[in-house]
């Protein structure tokens, strides 16, 4: 699916995990409402392991990283996770910049990230 905007957002299924895949930026506007309604859809489908691959997210702003948060706590109140991927340079250095970094478990790959869960 391609956002207004420039965020390609492609999810597939793993085992009992979904993997999301974002390219392009995570910004306020068309973007972070289309990660939204992703996020939202897979909640009310029962869907709470979530593999976020960040790799090709060449940029994310506050509204980006504050839906991240926020679905993130409500994903671990139905026992579940968002656990990020091969996030990008840029990714990382602002989720530690807002300080929010520690909250997530990073993996190198796809793989890792599902194996993760079934730990």
């Amino acid at each position: 699916m391609r956002v207004e905007g420039g965020l390609d957002i492609n999810v597939r299924r793993r085992s009992q995990v979904q993997i999301v895949q974002l390219r392009g930026p995570l910004r306020m506007g068309a973007a972070v409402d289309e990660l939204r309604q992703t996020f939202e859809e897979a909640l009310a489908n029962g869907e709470n392991r979530i593999a976020l691959n960040l790799a090709e997210v060449n940029m994310i702003d506050s509204s980006g990283i504050g839906l991240l948060v926020k679905f993130l706590a409500s994903i671990k109140k139905s026992g579940g996770s968002i656990k990020l991927v091969q996030p990008s340079k840029f990714a990382i250095q602002t989720l530690r910049l807002v300080g929010v970094l520690n909250l997530f478990e990073i993996f190198d790959s796809d793989e890792a990230a599902v194996e993760s869960f079934a730990a």
